[in-house]
């Protein structure tokens, strides 16, 4: 199973896809992914119900978050109302590790996502505040990524014994499945995906298109 674990749609201050269309998109061109996880900046989208678009087109649609911490931005998956009052999601100087504290205790996960991009990067931050406890999977495959950065996220990630996702930080509809993440096991909730993810049962694909 193939899903794509970093999207934004119109929810994200920045990004300019409807789910319809993101749907739409991978049904019409084939992309090669079952399904996508909206991250969408600094909250969690409690009210959106997508149940009946992912049936009409075959699609498991997740939710999840990305957050901002002093290393960067941080996916978090297996988000649930007590873990959103754990925290500020709103906030742009979330403590990591403390992220991650919370996440533990509420049966979540957090990954730094696009690790290698400079400020907005894990590794950017290492020399000033060196390497965070807990951290147990990057993303190392980001479709937004320039230059090096991918090489620089893998290496540290390397380095550092990470595990490494695939997602394709997409903002419109044109960049959904450009990096993904291959699973063995059906992940079809929020909680399988968390549990995988715990597991290591999973590995990173990278740009596709």
């Amino acid at each position: 199973m193939i899903l794509d674990l970093h999207t934004h749609s119109i929810k994200s201050d920045d990004g300019r896809a409807k789910v319809q269309n993101y749907c739409q998109w991978i049904r019409t061109r084939n992309v090669p992914i079952d399904g996508f996880v909206l991250t969408e900046h600094r909250q969690f989208d409690f009210e959106s119900d997508y149940g009946e678009l992912a049936e009409r087109h075959d699609l498991v649609i997740l939710k999840g978050s990305e957050v901002e911490t002093e290393y960067g931005h941080v996916l978090v998956f297996g988000v649930t109302e007590p873990l959103y009052d754990a925290f500020d999601f709103t906030s742009i100087g979330l403590p990591l590790e403390a992220v991650i504290e919370h996440c533990d205790a509420h049966g979540a996960l957090a990954v730094p996502c696009h690790p290698g991009r400079p400020r907005v990067g894990m590794s950017a931050h290492l020399a000033e505040h060196g390497v965070p406890e807990g951290v147990r999977i990057v993303e190392i495959y980001n479709g937004g990524s320039r230059g090096g950065e991918d090489a620089v996220a893998a290496k540290m990630a390397e380095e550092l014994g990470y595990l490494g996702i695939g997602g394709s930080d997409s903002h419109i509809v044109s960049h959904i499945g450009r990096c993904a993440t291959e699973f063995p096991d059906p992940v079809t909730t929020e909680a399988e995906l968390v549990q995988a993810l715990k597991a290591g049962r999973f590995e990173a694909i990278p740009r596709q298109h």
